[in-house]
């Protein structure tokens, strides 16, 4: 294998669109690894972690891509330069005319569009600050898709933008709705009466999809991003927005979602919500389950959304384990069958960081003790959460909502280890990747026939992120997961709760009484 780095100078492109250009590269022939960053130092510091820096890539300034490729041969490496270069010419062209000339700074923008009021910022963490209290100072509010900008400029941004009535959204904001419009990681969902406030990313997914497949919609999903709620902090944007949607006219009932919260700003946000006159369900992973006036505190991201619609449609909701309880029964004597004599220990394996969160909780009170990120299938540990978009596994490579490929490398290794249950989901939308589902089903597939091989099953069971008008097509993701033997449940807590029942089957009598 050789080693081989190309700098493209001057040429700034967001993170996002870097992440899908390496994962694009990474698939080639003769490629084993590939990474594509600007220049900064802390990714020159992550190219030399993870093997791929080099002498001329150190020579780039943090307005140059540098393009890293590990290939077989020479031929291999340009064949990839190559392909690099097309892809990123086609991006550049497409949706406009590729003569006409883009903005290169914030004031040369509002120039072009003086009614804006709002900046999407997603540039390397170390620069991201100054150019969010540019834009906060023009009065825009602030889309921070950007990672690592250190907590006291978080904390000065925010209180920025408190003092001129904006959003800042972030930093590490992945996903929000204003208006009923999608920024980031986003599911296509209708404009609708449910304002929600969450941390950034596939929790709103997860509550906006749920919510759609019920009939309703979003006004504003507001991202605070994943450190709004700590002490240092505060809760700021948290409970600004709580406040504004309090007051938004479109806005009829609205779902908090959050992580545990430190506890000098759970008593800040009990009397936020204490004062809010709209039905208000809150799910707070962890926190205990309460009714307090007009709030619901909820265990699970698909009880908030069920709870949400009924408050709305004026019908009657209580929590259930399950939605359909039949076709539980039907699937759970298939379950026993499939890993009857054989291995019983769970691996989750998930793009969604509050997803897994929210499973490692479920089966941590079903089984007990359960073992969150690690090495995979690491042999000290009964059941296995790993959150793959986690930065130990994205470090010189994209999301696993871009390009599925390292978790699919993973999902084909279950095979080999002593794994009977694999608990999977699938996030679409705006952003994500084109097919998630055909690569994982190859790789299950192929995870099957190593079992197989060891003379026992595999059984996977998962759950679907994602709405109809989602450019994926959620019928046909569906289909493709169902087609390779995923055993697929309406949420995630149901396929996490489902995964505990399969390796446990006492858990019936627990979880269900009429399921023996």
């Amino acid at each position: 294998m050789l080693l081989r780095t190309e700098i493209w100078p001057s040429l700034y492109q967001d993170s996002v669109i870097l992440m899908r250009l390496a994962g694009t590269i990474r698939s080639r022939p003769g490629i084993e690894e590939a990474a594509v960053f600007m220049g900064t130092p802390s990714n020159q510091a992550i190219l030399d972690e993870v093997g791929l820096g080099t002498d001329e890539g150190r020579k780039s300034g943090p307005n140059d891509i540098i393009i890293t490729v590990k290939a077989k041969t020479e031929s291999d490496a340009t064949a990839a330069f190559e392909a690099a270069r097309a892809l990123l010419s086609a991006r550049q062209t497409e949706d406009g005319d590729a003569e006409e000339a883009r903005p290169r700074t914030l004031d040369s923008a509002l120039r072009r569009l003086p009614n804006a009021n709002l900046a999407a910022i997603s540039i390397p963490g170390a620069y991201a600050g100054a150019e969010a209290l540019r834009a906060l100072r023009r009065n825009l509010n602030v889309f921070l898709f950007s990672d690592n900008v250190p907590v006291a400029t978080e904390i000065a941004l925010k209180r920025e933008a408190l003092k001129r009535n904006l959003l800042c959204m972030g930093p590490d904001c992945g996903t929000a709705y204003l208006n009923g419009k999608g920024l980031g990681f986003f599911n296509v969902v209708k404009r609708g009466r449910v304002g929600c406030v969450a941390a950034s990313g596939t929790g709103l997914q997860a509550v906006a999809s749920r919510l759609a497949a019920l009939g309703e919609g979003i006004s504003h999903g507001i991202g605070v991003g994943g450190r709004d709620l700590s002490a240092d902090v505060g809760g700021m944007m948290t409970l600004a927005s709580l406040t504004m949607l309090a007051n938004d006219v479109s806005t009829e009932a609205i779902v908090l979602i959050s992580k545990p919260t430190h506890p000098t700003v759970m008593e800040k946000l009990e009397t936020i919500l204490g004062a809010i006159e709209k039905p208000t369900v809150v799910v707070c992973q962890g926190a205990p389950r309460k009714v307090n006036g007009r709030t619901l505190w909820v265990a699970t991201l698909d009880d908030a959304a069920e709870a949400a619609a009924a408050f709305l449609q004026g019908r009657a909701w209580a929590p259930s384990a399950f939605t359909d309880v039949a076709a539980v029964r039907s699937r759970f004597d298939e379950a026993r069958l499939s890993l009857n004599g054989g291995p019983r220990r769970i691996a989750g394996l998930y793009t969604g960081g509050t997803l897994a969160h929210e499973s490692h909780l479920i089966l941590h009170e079903l089984l007990g003790p359960i073992a969150f990120n690690g090495r995979p299938y690491a042999a000290a540990e009964l059941h296995q959460i790993i959150d793959l978009g986690d930065d130990a596994y994205t470090v010189g490579r994209p999301h696993p909502m871009i390009a599925p490929e390292t978790r699919c490398e993973i999902i084909a290794r279950a095979g080999d280890s002593e794994v009977g249950v694999l608990l999977l989901d699938l996030v679409l939308g705006k952003g994500s990747h084109d097919d998630p589902a055909g690569p994982v089903a190859e790789a299950l597939a192929g995870a099957r026939q190593k079992a197989a091989a060891r003379g026992r099953k595999l059984l996977a069971i998962g759950s679907v992120v994602g709405t109809a008008d989602d450019p994926q097509g959620l019928d046909r993701q569906v289909a493709t997961l169902a087609g390779a033997g995923v055993l697929l449940f309406p949420s995630n807590a149901q396929a996490a709760r489902f995964a505990a029942l399969a390796v446990q089957p006492d858990l019936a009598d627990t979880l269900f009484g009429e399921l023996k």
